[in-house]
């Protein structure tokens, strides 16, 4: 079985071109959200070569073992039955043969629409597939290849809305549900909005909805933001010498915050200092620099091969997948299944790191505890899911 480079804190390299020049940049690749739009949370580390966007041959980052491990996951027992639906926009036209690729670098079981195990259908549940955007069908490999990471034995289900408008994100989210999703993964948002607009396409009892709480610092994002569903923030995650083998802190750029547009039953204003709904409930590897190895074919930049991403996009399908692990999603009500099920034990509390400056300390800076960029923390198995 191949195995990734993972990669710590430091700068990211490639082993090819090795007398050539080489630099890294993250690069957003969907387009920033304008009204009533969301934009992808994904940020490709770029391997420059000359200037250029080099491709690997072989991944760069955390693969499906380094994850499971962080996360002390049941990968190789759980997940039977199980389905895990992606909701993005537009078209992936390699979405299937870009997984394949990734799956068996991994000697993980083929996922596939000859055997049964991945889907791809419109926002309508068709195959009337929309215009393929490069910036979403890099997402959209991102949020395939971190289910496969988590729960290789779930079954996926793609779901491309036809533009990046929350309605028509909102009825993929609908339909994803109504094809028999248990979990839907949203990696994506927009500014702030109110449930009342919006919330109908997340309330969804008995799923377990994910949302990205974003990469753009201390503030907060929809559907993130909604009470309906779970949202997730960013960690770093970094190798080290303790018993776990890994340490996590604060992404810096992770979302995070107090909406006033939104409201729980559930968040204690004592424990959040939010009046309104609170952002984040529960994180996942995002930093781009101790990012995750994703396999991408997309044809308008380069050749294909393997790249490193980040942001709360890879974070947001991670933790959907985690609730597919645990098979408990029938209970899940709205974003608060968390709050009544995490415990020392079942979360990895992120303590340390901090995503800018705000009003109300643990809004933005991580501390035992609830706080905003990492929420109750990361998963330890999946107790709390």
């Amino acid at each position: 079985m191949s195995t990734a480079i993972a990669i710590a804190a430091a700068p990211l390299a490639t082993s090819a071109h090795a007398a050539a020049p080489k630099t890294t940049r993250d690069q957003v690749v969907c387009k920033h959200a304008g009204t009533a739009r969301a934009r992808c949370f994904a940020i490709r580390v770029d391997h420059l070569v000359r200037s250029h966007l080099h491709r690997a041959s072989a991944p760069i980052g955390y693969g499906p073992a380094d994850l499971q491990a962080a996360y002390a996951l049941p990968a190789a027992t759980n997940g039977d039955g199980d389905t895990v639906a992606i909701v993005d926009a537009y078209d992936d036209p390699t979405a299937e043969a870009d997984l394949g690729v990734y799956r068996a670098q991994y000697g993980l079981p083929p996922c596939t629409t000859a055997n049964g195990c991945f889907r791809k259908i419109d926002q309508s549940g068709g195959s009337d597939y929309p215009p393929a955007d490069p910036g979403w069908a890099e997402e959209i490999s991102l949020d395939l290849d971190m289910v496969s990471a988590v729960c290789p034995r779930c079954s996926i289900l793609l779901v491309e809305a036809d533009s990046a408008s929350m309605t028509n994100l909102g009825t993929a989210v609908d339909t994803a549900v109504a094809e028999g999703a248990d979990a839907v993964s949203n990696s994506y948002g927009g500014p702030d909005a109110k449930d009342a607009t919006y919330g109908r396409y997340y309330h969804h009892a008995g799923v377990a909805v994910t949302a990205s709480a974003g990469d753009n610092g201390y503030g907060v994002s929809y559907p993130a933001s909604s009470k309906w569903v779970t949202a997730v923030g960013g960690t770093t995650l970094t190798r080290s010498r303790s018993s776990r083998g890994f340490t996590e802190s604060a992404w810096d750029s992770s979302g995070s915050g107090c909406s006033t547009l939104n409201t729980t039953t559930w968040q204690l204003a004592t424990t959040t200092g939010c009046a309104g709904r609170a952002v984040a409930d529960v994180s996942a590897v995002a930093d781009p620099q101790t990012g995750v190895a994703v396999y991408d074919s997309t044809p308008y930049e380069s050749a294909a091969g393997w790249l490193t991403f980040g942001g709360t996009s890879a974070s947001s399908p991670i933790i959907a997948a985690t609730f597919a692990l645990a098979g408990n999603t029938a209970d899940v009500e709205d974003g608060s299944y968390l709050w009544s099920h995490e415990t020392a034990a079942s979360l990895w509390d992120v303590t340390s790191g901090s995503n800018g400056s705000c009003p109300t300390t643990q809004w933005c800076a991580a501390r035992a505890g609830w706080d905003g960029p990492t929420g109750w923390g990361s998963p330890h198995g999946v107790a709390a899911f």
